[in-house]
């Protein structure tokens, strides 16, 4: 099974297409922040979650039930493809439904490999893999330039240093992030 959550009105074909809100006609319609999801254990071979992620779990359990039911209902090697705005982009910022900033080195805390290295490391991350019983693997992962910061690395006026600084101190750099994870059980 494949499962295109929160589709909205954004329909893929092959996926069984689930949304919360009936009016955009939902193969299933679900309220991803009530547990149990309608799936069985080990049932999913693909997920895409493709602007849904930053509207959901604003409290922090609900977050981590999403992403507990998410493995769940994974079967071991599945794919997980997410794509959320950048939180320092007014695509994030402006839009008041959405309730949690999801970033990279956040998804990373969700693989016991990652986790494992943080606990080597003493670093002061949460080895959340390990406390929720999850494993999703980051296998890769990209950021959607906007401009004028895409034609500056393009033309090569800016390199990766440069670029860098500038995710860090400027908004609207990076306009979408997207992962892709896979389900290690």
């Amino acid at each position: 099974m494949k499962l295109n959550l929160g589709c909205g009105n954004y329909k893929m074909d092959g996926f069984v297409n689930v949304d919360k809100f009936a009016y955009c006609e939902p193969d299933e319609v679900v309220d991803l922040e009530v547990f149990p999801w309608p799936w069985a254990d080990n049932a999913v071979d693909e997920v895409v979650m493709s602007h849904v992620l930053e509207h959901l779990g604003q409290e922090t359990e609900v977050y981590f039930g999403i992403i507990k039911e998410l493995y769940r209902v994974c079967a071991d090697g599945a794919e997980v493809r997410i794509a959320v705005p950048h939180p320092r982009h007014d695509d994030f910022l402006n839009d008041p439904t959405h309730v949690r900033a999801v970033t990279v080195e956040a998804l990373a805390m969700f693989s016991k490999k990652a986790c494992d290295e943080f606990v080597a490391q003493k670093a002061a991350n949460t080895p959340l893999a390990h406390i929720l019983e999850v494993d999703f693997e980051m296998e890769d992962m990209k950021f959607t330039l906007e401009q004028p910061w895409l034609s500056k690395v393009q033309s090569g006026a800016m390199g990766d240093t440069d670029l860098l600084l500038a995710i860090r101190q400027h908004n609207n750099v990076i306009k979408e992030t997207s992962v892709k994870l896979r389900v290690h059980k």
